[in-house]
């Protein structure tokens, strides 16, 4: 019993503590680079929202994270653009 006192929550522990990186209005490529820098400053394991409004976002985004050993847990398209939760790999 006392390994369930986590409330069941083990598939999406730190989503709620997640900073949110807003990238809105930039162009390809600065929210990749703009992401890399704010990710490298990050702990192993530490999740990042990243939200953007460049259409390419979708493509960049998941290409960095699969470049660089990052997680990209999930995606959302918000009004205007996309949010993408990122863990540092």
């Amino acid at each position: 019993m006392l390994e369930q006192e986590d409330g069941g929550q083990e598939d999406r522990p730190s989503t709620n503590s997640a900073a949110v990186y807003d990238l809105k209005g930039l162009n390809c490529p600065l929210p990749v680079l703009k992401a890399k820098k704010r990710l490298s400053a990050m702990q192993p394991g530490s999740r990042l929202w990243l939200e953007t409004t460049d259409p390419l976002a979708v493509l960049d985004i998941p290409a960095f994270c699969a470049e660089s050993g990052h997680r990209l847990v999930e995606t959302t398209a918000i009004s205007g653009g996309h949010r993408f939760l990122v863990e540092r790999g």
